[in-house]
């Protein structure tokens, strides 16, 4: 049986999903308010976002589709964030 390693894109995917999730079961298991420990765990994914967006980006960083997504990605975030700091 062949051994496949994971590719730079498969690593960041799992980095996010361990970051949500991670915020997520910080916010159930310890006293920290849900919103606040997942909105931590979204801002670590931003990280991972950038780095994959920006960084080291799988396309020409002229493509509309990438702007659009990194443009979805921090409206995402921003509405997180606006009510908790209203």
């Amino acid at each position: 049986m062949q051994r496949r390693s994971l590719e730079y894109y498969d690593k960041i995917l799992i980095a996010i999903a361990a970051s949500l999730g991670g915020g997520s079961l910080a916010g159930v298991a310890t006293d920290v308010d849900f919103r606040l420990a997942l909105l931590a765990g979204a801002l670590l994914a931003t990280v991972f976002v950038y780095d994959a967006t920006l960084r080291n980006p799988p396309r020409p960083p002229e493509s509309a589709q990438q702007t659009y997504a990194l443009l979805g990605w921090h409206l995402l975030l921003a509405l997180l964030l606006l009510p908790d700091l209203l």
